[in-house]
C-alpha cells in the first residue's frame, strides 16, 4: 500500500521533471548504468559521514585522552579504523537495498518496544552531543572572536538551523564536502607539535591498556563517538535522499540496487572512515606530544585545549585546533538534529526528507527545530562543555551496542537484504565490532561496580 510519504514524495519528484531509474530489488538491480554525474554525485557521501564522525564532542574526547593518556593512545585509531568501516557500509547497504532509512527498517520488522527503547537512546544521545557541539564551537569561536559566549551560542544555533531549513539536500551536501576538509587543520596541529618518532611508533603499533576507570571510561568514551548511532541513521537516510535526488521517488523505484553502487560505494566509505580515522589520529597525538608531555592532562574547555598547545606548540598550533572544532561543528551539528528528526518520523509515520520544503513537512523540520534549540537551551545550564562532549561520546558508548546488534540482524535477514545478505568477511568484522564494545562497555560498568 502506498503512504502518504511515498505520494508525496512522488509528487515531488514530478515537480522537479527527473527521470528516476528503472529500480532493482533486493535481488539483482536491473538499473541502467548511469551517466557520469550521477555516479560521480554520491561520492563524498562518506567523507561526510567521516568527518561528521569528528565532531567537537569527538575532538574534546580524543584531545581528553591524548592530555591524559599520551601517546600510548595512539594504537586505539587504527582499531577502530575496521569497525568504523564496518558498521558505516552496513548501514549505507541497508539505505540502498530497502529504499528507506534505518529506523523504517526496524519499525517493519522488529516489536514496538524494541523500536522505541532504540529511538529513545538514539534521540538522547543525539541532542547531548549536538547541545555539546554548540557548546564546543562557542568556545572555540570566543577563542578567535572577543564575543560573549552566550551571544556565539546563539547565533551558531541560528545559522546552522538556517542552513537545514532553507538550504536543499543539494546544497546542504556540497557545503559539508568543503566543511570537512577543515579537519586537516589537525594534521597541521600534529606536526608543530614535534613528537618523538619512537613514542609514536611504539604507541601506534603496541596496544597500552589499563583496567582503572579512567582508562575505561576514556576507551568507551573514543569507541562511543567514533561508532556513534547518528552515523548509521545518517548514512542510510542519505542514500534514500540521493536516489530521491535522482528521480527514484516512489519506495518501489528506491529498493534494490547494482553491483557497481554497491562498490562505489565501499570505496567512498573506506575512504571516508580513513579519514575520520586519521583525524582522530593526529588529534591524539598532537595533544598527546604537547599537553600530556607537559603535564596539562585535565582539560576543562574546548578553548583550553587549544589555548594550552599555544606555550608549547605556538599561536598557529592554537589557532589550527579552534578553527578545527568550528568548521567540522557546522557539519556535525546538523548531521545530528536532522538525523534524529528523521528518526523519530519513520517512527511515527511522518513526512520527512531535506528534498521537502518546510511547509511539506512541518513535523519534520519542527522536530529540527526542536532538537536544535534543546541542544543551545544546554548551553545556558552551567555545563562546562568539553566534560559535555566527553559525557556525550559515553552516552553514545551506551546506546551504540543495542543498535548495531539490530542492524547485524537486518543485514543477514534475507526477508529483508534479499541475496545482499552479508558475506562471511563481512560478518567476522560486524560481529567483532558489536563483542568489542559491548566489551567496552561492559568494562567501564565493572569498574564503576569495583
Amino acid at each position: 500500500m502506498t503512504t502518504n510519504v511515498e505520494r508525496h514524495q512522488s509528487a515531488v519528484g514530478r515537480r522537479q521533471s527527473a527521470q528516476p531509474e528503472k529500480p532493482g530489488s533486493t535481488g539483482t538491480s536491473t538499473a541502467p548504468k548511469k551517466p557520469k554525474k550521477k555516479v560521480w554525485r554520491s561520492i563524498g557521501l562518506g567523507l561526510i559521514t567521516g568527518a561528521a564522525d569528528d565532531d567537537p564532542s569527538a575532538i574534546g574526547t580524543y584531545a581528553s585522552a591524548g592530555a591524559k593518556l599520551g601517546p600510548s593512545f595512539l594504537w586505539t585509531a587504527p582499531v577502530t579504523f575496521p569497525m568504523m568501516f564496518a558498521v558505516v557500509y552496513l548501514s549505507s547497504k541497508l539505505g540502498q537495498v530497502t529504499g528507506k532509512g534505518l529506523f523504517a527498517v526496524i519499525r517493519d520488522h522488529y516489536p514496538r518496544w524494541i523500536l522505541h527503547t532504540a529511538l529513545i537512546g538514539v534521540l538522547i544521545g543525539n541532542t547531548i552531543e549536538a547541545g555539546a557541539d554548540i557548546g564546543g564551537m562557542a568556545a572555540a569561536v570566543e577563542l578567535l572572536v572577543p564575543v560573549p559566549r552566550p551571544i556565539i551560542v546563539v547565533v551558531v544555533s541560528a545559522a546552522i538551523l538556517c542552513l537545514q531549513i532553507w538550504g536543499s539536500y543539494q546544497l546542504i551536501r556540497n557545503v559539508f564536502r568543503w566543511l570537512a576538509l577543515s579537519l586537516l587543520a589537525y594534521v597541521g596541529a600534529a606536526f608543530l607539535a614535534k613528537p618523538d618518532l619512537g613514542e609514536v611508533v611504539r604507541g601506534t603499533l603496541v596496544p597500552s591498556i589499563r583496567f582503572d576507570r579512567e582508562f575505561l571510561s576514556l576507551l568507551v568514551a573514543v569507541i562511543g563517538t567514533t561508532l556513534s548511532a547518528y552515523l548509521y541513521t545518517w548514512q542510510s537516510n542519505e542514500e534514500v535522499e540521493e536516489k530521491i535526488a535522482e528521480g527514484r521517488t516512489r519506495l518501489s523505484e528506491r529498493r534494490g540496487t547494482s553491483d557497481e553502487r554497491l562498490a562505489q560505494s565501499k570505496w567512498d566509505i573506506l575512504l571516508g572512515m580513513f579519514f575520520s580515522n586519521l583525524v582522530m589520529y593526529f588529534i591524539i597525538l598532537a595533544t598527546g606530544s604537547t599537553l600530556y608531555r607537559a603535564g596539562v592532562t585535565d582539560i576543562d574547555s574546548a578553548a583550553e585545549a587549544a589555548r594550552a598547545l599555544r606555550p608549547i606548540a605556538g599561536g598557529a598550533a592554537e589557532w589550527l585546533f579552534a578553527a578545527g572544532i568550528i568548521g567540522v561543528g557546522v557539519l556535525a551539528v546538523p548531521v545530528m538534529t536532522t538525523g534524529a528528526a528523521y528518526d523519530l518520523c519513520q517512527v511515527l509515520g511522518w513526512k520527512h526528507g531535506l528534498g521537502m520544503k518546510p511547509h511539506e513537512a512541518r513535523r519534520f523540520y519542527g522536530a529540527i527545530t526542536f532538537f536544535t534549540l534543546v541542544g543551545m537551551a544546554m548551553n545556558f545550564l552551567g555545563i562546562n562543555p568539553l566534560r559535555a562532549l566527553v559525557l556525550s561520546g559515553i552516552v553514545q558508548g551506551f546506546s551504540t551496542p543495542p543498535l548495531l546488534l539490530l542492524i547485524m540482524l537486518m543485514t543477514n535477514n534475507r526477508a529483508i537484504m534479499g541475496h545482499r545478505v552479508n558475506g562471511k568477511a563481512l560478518n567476522v568484522l560486524g560481529w567483532t565490532t558489536v563483542v568489542a564494545i559491548f566489551s567496552a562497555t561492559a568494562g567501564l560498568v565493572y569498574t564503576w561496580i569495583l
